[in-house]
């Protein structure tokens, strides 16, 4: 029997790319997401690589769609091992651009989507005692950036939640876990069809990591849930740690250089999925515009899910140069 995997925003992007990650394995995977289209593709993906799908659309604003998903999940599926919390929304604007609905609506769906989703996977997990649940995070929800205050603010709420809901867990001593894998930037479909008053087309801000490399580190850390987050790719590690350290800096280098890094030289495109999904009519997969541009490993990550091994080689290294020194002076 395979585990039953919901995620959420699984109609492409990071979502897409971990649910055909967890059918690898066998999974019964749930996709959640609003385009007819990107959903019918999903499933196809998911049963070529060998899981069974169950597609349901619904809007992860809505927390009583939410929950009846939950619901039709566990009906049709079985009992729910591990939730995925994927989708998103956002606007790329300065802040004055973006209007309150539009704000709005995107912490209801990049925030509350997340909180709806977990509350309707945790309802059911906690009285058996068993269960997953990953919150797909980011970089930026330590740091914030330019031209994305409502992604960013959205991101930040979820790391707050994440650590309170984590506390309370423990509190329980519950056979419950959640954790949270902060991502990179990656090359997904959100740069053609969020909505953006940019002049040119938004981009990642580079390096670049495939979708792939991100649904592993998904897969992994639902494997391994003990640790409470998990971080993908060098980029992600050094943002996080320089924020702590020299985050004035950081502000003064991003209000230099955000702007541009944000944008490529082409015409911006027009599709927008805040309102309706931009992949009703049309299937965008998992990956974005920049195949080209963006790498399908992660040094980073191996050294993560490795660090017992890491932490040795590191004393061996650091002993046979503490020796080297040693004799070379001895024999002075």
């Amino acid at each position: 029997m395979g585990q039953v995997v919901v995620v959420t925003g699984a109609s492409g992007g990071i979502g897409r790319a971990s649910a055909v990650a967890f059918a690898r394995r066998g999974a019964k995977v749930a996709l959640l997401a609003r385009g007819e289209t990107g959903l019918a593709a999903a499933v196809q993906d998911v049963e070529r690589a060998g899981g069974t799908a169950l597609p349901i659309e619904v809007d992860v604003a809505d927390h009583e769609q939410v929950d009846l998903a939950a619901e039709q999940v566990e009906r049709d599926l079985g009992p729910i091992d591990v939730w995925v919390n994927v989708a998103f929304s956002s606007v790329f604007a300065p802040f004055l651009e973006i209007e309150p609905e539009e704000f709005q609506r995107t912490t209801d769906v990049t925030y509350l989507g997340y909180v709806y989703g977990t509350r309707a996977a945790l309802q059911r997990m906690k009285p058996r005692d068993h269960g997953t649940i990953v919150q797909v995070g980011s970089a930026l929800a330590y740091r914030g950036i330019p031209l994305q205050s409502a992604y960013c603010g959205a991101k930040h709420a979820i790391q707050g939640f994440h650590d309170s809901l984590r506390c309370e867990l423990m509190h329980d001593k519950s056979n419950v876990h959640v954790t949270m894998v902060q991502m990179p930037a990656v090359n997904t479909p959100q740069f053609s069809w969020v909505l953006s008053r940019l002049p040119k087309h938004p981009q990642p801000v580079p390096p670049i990591f495939q979708p792939e490399v991100a649904a592993d580190a998904v897969v992994y850390a639902a494997d391994h849930p003990a640790r409470r987050e998990y971080w993908v790719g060098a980029p992600t590690a050094a943002t996080i740690i320089a924020n702590k350290f020299a985050a004035g800096l950081l502000d003064r280098y991003l209000a230099r250089t955000g702007y541009k890094a944000q944008q490529t030289d082409e015409p911006a495109e027009k599709p927008a999925n805040l309102w309706a999904p931009a992949d009703e009519d049309r299937d965008y997969g998992a990956h974005g515009v920049f195949d080209d541009r963006s790498t399908s490993r992660s040094y980073q990550v191996w050294a993560s899910r490795h660090r017992g091994m890491v932490g040795t080689v590191g004393a061996l290294a650091a002993g046979a140069a503490a020796a080297t020194v040693y004799f070379t002076r001895s024999r002075r």
